[in-house]
């Protein structure tokens, strides 16, 4: 069994997704058996990862930051597919806060690195902030877990 991880940047251009889920799908090929997906289903690189495990035929786990992250950290326009997922989703753990911020967001990134084998950071390599991808690429770096940066040639922020 493979247990992945995923850390992204959200906004993304249109051109960009199609690298990312290319380069995803080609990446999870080597992962087939027993392939399952860990993700906070947050717009851009967690969703097309999700997506990506599914397509592969893994499965899903989902870590949502907040009791209200749908509604209130979800934009309107990326509802659907994160309804979409989380709906196929094998377990959803939820952390303890009402409301998305920079410390659920945290809390929910050591979630994911706390149970998983290998790290897919759709990351450009830059810096961040609390709950950044670049924060959890370095949390990941430190506990010793493998880190793969996905970002293709090509690849833009939006």
């Amino acid at each position: 069994m493979a247990r992945l991880g995923v850390t992204g940047h959200i906004h993304l251009t249109p051109d960009t997704v199609d690298l990312i889920r290319r380069e995803l799908v080609t990446r999870l090929q080597g992962y087939r058996t027993g392939l399952v997906g860990v993700s906070c289903l947050a717009p851009g690189a967690d969703t097309i990862f999700a997506a990506a495990v599914l397509a592969a035929g893994g499965r899903v786990e989902v870590v949502l930051p907040a009791r209200k992250y749908r509604d209130h950290g979800v934009p309107a326009a990326a509802v659907q597919v994160f309804d979409a997922l989380l709906a196929r989703a094998e377990k959803v753990r939820v952390m303890p806060y009402e409301e998305p911020a920079a410390e659920a967001y945290q809390a929910a990134n050591k979630a994911v690195l706390s149970d998983i084998e290998r790290l897919f950071a759709v990351w450009d390599g830059g810096s961040g902030g609390p709950g950044s991808t670049a924060e959890t690429v370095r949390s990941a770096r430190d506990r010793g877990i493998p880190v793969e940066i996905v970002w293709p040639a090509g690849a833009r922020r939006a």
